[in-house]
C-alpha cells in the first residue's frame, strides 16, 4: 500500500532537501522558552497544525493561528489530541504565520492517459481542486525523461495571466517541486496553497502525498516516514484481519468516510490514482482499496463479501476498476464479486445503483461475460469499459455520474415543495 507523508515530514526533512521555501517551524513537544522564543522571532504571530495523515484539518478546527504564549500553549495541546477525520495527531507542532497576497495551487499526479505524470496550477489555492472552474487551472503532461523545466512551468503561469512579476520565481519553485517528486519514489503530490507575500516571496504552507514504498527511491538516505497512530473503522480491523490471513492476494482499505462510490480497486499504485481521480472530481469514495495479487476464489469472494457487508447499503455507485493486470484472472475475482453482490442482495434486498466496470487482463472476456451476467440478473444498470480506457477517464466518467444522479435528486425534491 502506498503511505502517506504528511507536512510536517515534508517540512523536516523534503523541503530543505530540495530547495523548497518553506514557513519556519518547531515542533509542539520543544520546551516552552524554545517556543517563546521562535514567537517571538515570528513577529508575535503563528499556526498550530496537527501532523496527521487525514484531509480536512482546517474544517475539524486543527489549523489555528495564535498571538501569544499562553493561546499557544493551549492550542498545542488541544490540537494534538484532537481526531482530524477520524485520525489521531502523532503531535502538533507550530508555523510561522506568512501573510499573502495572492494563494497558489499545484499538484503532480500520475495520469493514464498520457502515461506519464501530469501538472496542475492555479491562481485559486487553498480551495479544493474540484471547486476551482477549469478556465481557471492549467494541466500539462510532463515527460518523465525531460521533466518539467522552467519554461514550461512560466508558460503554464502566463497563460494563467499570473503577475509577471512571480513568474519567474514560482516557475523555479516549480520546477523543485518536481525534483522533489521524481526523486523521492511519490505517486502524488499536492502543495496547497503557495503563500505570496506582499514583497513576492513565496512558501509551501501545506502539503501531502503518497509515496510508493515499493519503489526504491522512496528509501531516501536520512529519511524515514514515521508511524501515525491509528483509528481504525470497524471495517478496516475487519479487512485488516482478513488480509492477514492469507498470503494470496491482498486485500488492503483505509477508510475515506465518503459517501457516494463504493470503489472495488485493483493495481498498488493505479489504485491510488483512481482514488485521487474520483476525489479530484467529486466522487466522495468511500475508501481507498487495493485488491488484487492473482487472489483465489474464495480469497476474492470474501473481500467482496466484507466490501459489501460494511457499506453497500449506503452506496450511491459500485465502481469495479483496475489497470491491465499481468497475473490476476480477472474471471476468478469478477465471478467472486458478482457472487458477493448477488449474495448480499438475496439476504438484504434488492438495491438500484450504478455499476460502472474497466479492467483488463488474462481471461478478460469470460469475467466481463460473467459480471454482466449478474447485473443483468440483478437489474443493476452498467456500464463496461474494456482495457484501451484509462482508468482516469473511467473514474472521471463515475464521478461525473454521481453529480448527474445528485442533482436529478435534489430537483426531484424540489419539484414536491408546494
Amino acid at each position: 500500500m502506498p503511505q502517506h507523508v504528511t507536512e510536517f515530514t515534508f517540512l523536516e526533512h523534503y523541503a530543505p532537501r530540495y530547495g523548497i521555501p518553506v514557513p519556519r517551524h518547531i515542533p509542539g513537544t520543544a520546551d516552552v522558552a524554545a517556543i517563546r522564543k521562535r514567537l517571538e522571532e515570528w513577529g508575535g504571530k503563528a499556526v498550530v497544525k496537527p501532523d496527521v495523515v487525514s484531509t480536512g484539518r482546517g474544517k475539524a478546527k486543527g489549523v489555528v493561528i495564535v498571538e501569544n504564549v499562553s493561546d499557544l500553549m493551549h492550542e498545542l495541546k488541544r490540537i494534538s489530541s484532537t481526531d482530524v477525520g477520524d485520525r489521531m495527531p502523532r503531535l502538533s507542532y507550530l508555523e510561522e504565520f506568512i501573510p499573502s497576497k495572492l494563494e497558489i495551487y499545484s499538484a503532480i499526479t500520475y495520469d493514464t492517459r498520457s502515461l506519464c505524470p501530469s501538472f496542475t496550477v492555479s491562481l485559486n489555492g487553498g480551495a479544493d481542486v474540484e471547486t476551482i472552474p477549469d478556465d481557471q487551472k492549467a494541466t500539462i503532461p510532463i515527460d518523465i525523461f525531460r521533466g518539467l523545466d522552467a519554461y514550461q512551468a512560466s508558460d503554464l503561469l502566463s497563460a494563467l495571466s499570473c503577475p509577471s512579476g512571480l513568474v519567474g520565481i514560482l516557475s523555479r519553485c516549480f520546477v523543485a517541486f518536481w525534483d522533489l517528486f521524481v526523486s523521492t519514489g511519490l505517486e502524488s503530490a499536492e502543495i496547497n496553497p503557495w503563500r505570496v507575500t506582499p514583497e513576492n516571496k513565496p512558501y509551501a504552507c501545506d502539503f501531502k502525498a503518497t509515496v510508493d514504498g515499493s519503489n526504491y527511491k522512496s528509501r531516501v538516505p536520512g529519511i524515514v516516514i514515521p508511524e501515525y497512530p491509528q483509528d481504525l473503522s470497524d471495517f478496516e480491523e475487519e479487512m485488516a484481519e482478513w488480509n492477514a490471513k492469507s498470503h494470496q492476494g491482498q486485500a488492503h482499505v483505509s477508510d475515506l468516510g465518503g459517501k457516494g462510490i463504493l470503489p472495488v480497486l485493483f493495481g498498488g499504485g493505479v489504485s491510488t490514482i483512481i482514488t485521487e481521480t474520483l476525489l479530484m472530481h467529486g466522487g466522495d469514495p468511500m475508501f481507498l482499496s487495493d485488491f488484487g495479487g492473482n487472489p483465489p476464489y474464495e480469497r476474492m469472494l470474501g473481500t467482496a463479501q466484507r466490501c459489501f457487508s460494511h457499506r453497500l447499503k449506503d452506496a450511491r455507485l459500485l465502481l469495479i476498476l483496475g489497470g491491465k493486470a499481468n497475473n490476476t484472472l480477472i474471471d476468478v475475482t469478477f465471478q467472486a464479486i458478482a457472487d458477493a453482490l448477488a449474495g448480499w442482495v438475496e439476504k438484504h434486498g434488492r438495491i438500484s445503483i450504478p455499476v460502472i466496470v474497466g479492467r483488463g487482463g488474462p481471461n478478460l472476456i469470460s469475467g466481463l461475460l460473467a459480471m454482466k451476467k449478474t447485473l443483468e440478473y440483478l437489474g443493476l444498470p452498467y456500464v463496461i469499459f474494456g482495457p484501451d480506457t484509462p482508468v482516469t477517464m473511467v473514474a472521471e466518467y463515475a464521478a461525473r455520474l454521481l453529480h448527474e444522479m445528485q442533482g436529478s435528486t435534489e430537483n426531484h425534491d424540489e419539484s414536491k415543495k408546494p
